[in-house]
């Protein structure tokens, strides 16, 4: 699958955080990440309003420990499609 856009995504143990250094969204839920992530992209003009834009979140393995790599399982990439 072909993303139009590619996220960094990490939790700071109460939120979740996706950016690419030129927008970051933050949320507590992955639903309403979606919603933000959603919001900040019509804002940003790069998208025709009424696109679909699929939307690769890829999980920052290095901010977490070391040691606790090994429940790595417990993290995650995600795509997700919004309609903007």
């Amino acid at each position: 699958m072909k993303a139009d856009v590619e996220l960094r995504l990490t939790h700071d143990g109460h939120h979740w955080i996706a950016g690419d250094g030129e927008m970051e969204a933050k949320a507590a839920s992955l639903e309403e990440l979606d919603a933000e992530i959603r919001h900040q992209l019509r804002r940003s003009g790069r998208f025709a309003r009424g696109s679909l834009v699929t939307v690769f979140m890829g999980f920052d393995f290095e901010t977490i420990p070391t040691w606790l790599r090994q429940y790595h399982t417990h993290y995650f990439n995600r795509y997700v499609s919004l309609e903007l």
